[in-house]
């Protein structure tokens, strides 16, 4: 069984070369998960990265554990999730879900329940469908996030008398 505090970081692409080397694509923008000396799970086996090298937006990787052609192979499609990154500055989407979304005046919005991926900024979607830009955020943890949103942006996603 896997650790529900796992995050998952990305997935095991098809096999590079004879010496098990691995395409790996992230679905996390913290290059580091594939640094040398991290460690990665897919479906219940830790891998620690020797090696990694950039190549056309995927990484090509070479596990420890993974030795030969043939091993990558097996591995082939196999999602990788690692433990949550230390960063105090970051905004962790882990975090946000269940959140109270509240603005700077202390008025309650409801729960942040997804945060949408948007090339401008990502949105902190709320129970009532509202969509607040990332950018909004003023300050974050697991209980509460607190937004500046500029005057006018609820009533545009129909919301204007907050959450209940």
């Amino acid at each position: 069984m896997t650790d529900p505090n796992l995050l998952e970081i990305g997935r095991l692409g098809r096999a590079h070369g004879i010496r098990g080397e691995m395409f790996v694509s992230l679905t996390s923008d913290r290059v580091e998960r594939v640094a040398e000396g991290s460690t990665l799970e897919a479906e219940g086996l830790w891998l620690t990265v020797v090696s990694s090298r950039p190549s056309s937006g995927r990484f090509i990787v070479r596990f420890a554990e993974i030795e030969s052609r043939n091993d990558a192979e097996q591995m082939t499609g196999k999602v990788l999730r690692a433990h949550p990154l230390e960063d105090p500055k970051a905004l962790w989407v882990h975090e946000m879900i269940g959140a109270l979304v509240v603005d700077v005046d202390g008025m309650e919005w409801g729960r942040c329940v997804a945060v949408v991926a948007n090339p401008a900024s990502d949105l902190i979607e709320l129970e009532s469908g509202a969509l607040v830009p990332s950018v909004f955020v003023v300050e974050s943890n697991s209980e509460n996030i607190v937004i500046n949103p500029p005057e006018g942006l609820f009533e545009l996603a129909g919301t204007a008398d907050g959450a209940s």
